[in-house]
């Protein structure tokens, strides 16, 4: 049974299907984009109500882009696609490596582009002088003795016939990295209080725990604002990587937006943070050079082990909403005299002097750092189709197939030829009509050769 005849292989090599799957699956993306993904079903019941929100869960719209039907359409989308190369790809293979010296000769009598030329001499001399005009204007030519004259032909981009064959096999490559990277990766995150490691994170829209099978530490975080004083500018977390079955675990890393982390194929984006009720202390006794550094929180009285030195933060001003502190209040005791009191701006060092020594104070509030983590095995399947497409684009839209015949007859007159300069594109006519000219004067500018 021919492909043609039977009714399976017909229906999936069908334009009409590919055009159809297409529109399906724009609409359901466009869908996927205006409906929140992932979200817990609290929240779809409270934004589209209780019908609405049962109706989403049945067709797994929250987990749309990781449902079965959604799945399935791209599988359906992707065998149109192999079904439609498989049809159509060996007439074009034919078109590619096709001897075009073995064209019949009265198809180039009626091609788009022609012009005739009359010229004394041999025709395998004119041969020569007509090939120079060819190579001149960038055409590798072919020849071959027919019983009636000298055939030449050139061609320019044949292979461009098969970039919409790679647009195809991008957008195979593109589904395949997506499938992959949904069904192998995942989307997390997780708050990491300074001083802080965590080995797991908690899946986007669930509280699934998710294992790194290392941990990873939040050693600092700092953020800038804008000149209001109140507005975030930039938040910057310094992470390390604990990893106990690594030769030599990555160097702590400052990372801020769009400037990640990347461990094992797991990526952690700085994607947001939180202020804590807790502040990092650092006090230096500058006659003796001990230091003291810990994490104490609001409102405690806290002793330096060994000493008889207390301290604690008893006020602080916010700057913000969230609870940045702008500036906070010092008690400080030595076990000299009264205690000293002081307001200091945050993250700054403050100079306390007593009758028995002199310290340096320093105190920044602690904050979490909120992690993005994601880990997309497909993403470099998912670039390669990109990449690949960008070409097939351009080959499909920018090139063309072009062909250049020169047919030198010999008349029956002595040393008399009729020369046919033709050519054919297969899309872009109007340019190969403009590189069709250009050639065709170079016989006018030619004594040779006389105008038909």
């Amino acid at each position: 049974m021919k492909k043609t005849d039977n009714m399976v292989w017909r229906f999936f090599a069908s334009v009409r299907l590919a055009l159809f799957t297409l529109l399906v699956l724009a609409t359901t993306s466009i869908i996927g984009t205006l409906i929140p993904q992932k979200n817990p079903p609290e929240f779809y019941i409270e934004a589209f109500g209780q019908r609405a929100a049962q109706f989403f869960q049945m067709l797994d719209v929250p987990n749309m882009y990781n449902s079965w039907w959604f799945i399935g359409l791209l599988l359906l989308f992707s065998i149109n696609l192999i079904v439609c190369t498989i049809d159509r790809l060996p007439n074009v293979w034919q078109m590619v490596v096709l001897n075009n010296l073995e064209t019949d000769l009265e198809r180039l009598e009626k091609m788009p582009h022609r012009q005739v030329y009359h010229a004394s001499g041999d025709a395998t001399a004119l041969a020569q002088i007509v090939t120079g005009f060819l190579v001149k204007k960038g055409w590798r030519a072919q020849s071959e003795n027919k019983s009636t004259g000298t055939l030449l032909f050139s061609q320019k981009h044949a292979w461009s016939r098969l970039g919409v064959y790679a647009v195809h096999l991008s957008i195979l490559f593109i589904f395949v990295g997506a499938i992959v990277g949904s069904l192998l990766g995942f989307k997390a995150g997780v708050m990491i209080p300074e001083g802080s490691a965590t080995s797991t994170a908690y899946e986007t829209g669930s509280e699934k725990t998710i294992p790194l099978g290392f941990s990873v530490q939040c050693d600092d975080f700092n953020v800038s604002y804008y000149a209001d004083g109140r507005t975030p500018k930039e938040f910057r977390s310094t992470l390390k990587i604990i990893d106990s079955s690594a030769k030599e675990p990555p160097p702590p890393k400052n990372i801020i937006v769009n400037d990640p982390l990347t461990y094992k194929g797991i990526t952690f984006y700085q994607s947001s943070y939180e202020p804590m009720q807790g502040f990092n202390v650092v006090i230096v006794n500058k006659d003796t050079k001990a230091r003291h550094a810990l994490q104490i929180p609001f409102g405690q009285k806290i002793p330096w082990p060994g000493t008889e030195i207390a301290f604690g933060v008893i006020n602080q001003e916010t700057r913000s909403r969230m609870g940045d502190i702008n500036r906070l209040k010092v008690w400080f005791y030595d076990g000299q005299g009264e205690p000293i009191l002081f307001w200091m701006d945050n993250n700054t060092t403050q100079t306390i002097s007593s009758p028995t020594a002199t310290y340096e104070f320093q105190a920044s509030q602690v904050y979490a750092t909120g992690l993005q983590v994601a880990k997309d095995p497909g993403v470099w399947t998912v670039y390669a189709g990109c990449t690949l497409m960008l070409i097939g684009l351009y080959v499909a839209f920018f090139l063309s197939h072009r062909r250049i015949w020169v047919y030198i007859v010999r008349e029956e007159s002595a040393n008399h030829c009729r020369i046919l300069v033709c050519g054919v594109s297969n899309k872009n006519k109007l340019a190969f009509e403009k590189e069709f000219t250009a050639l065709v004067e170079c016989f006018t500018q030619d004594s040779t050769f006389t105008n038909a």
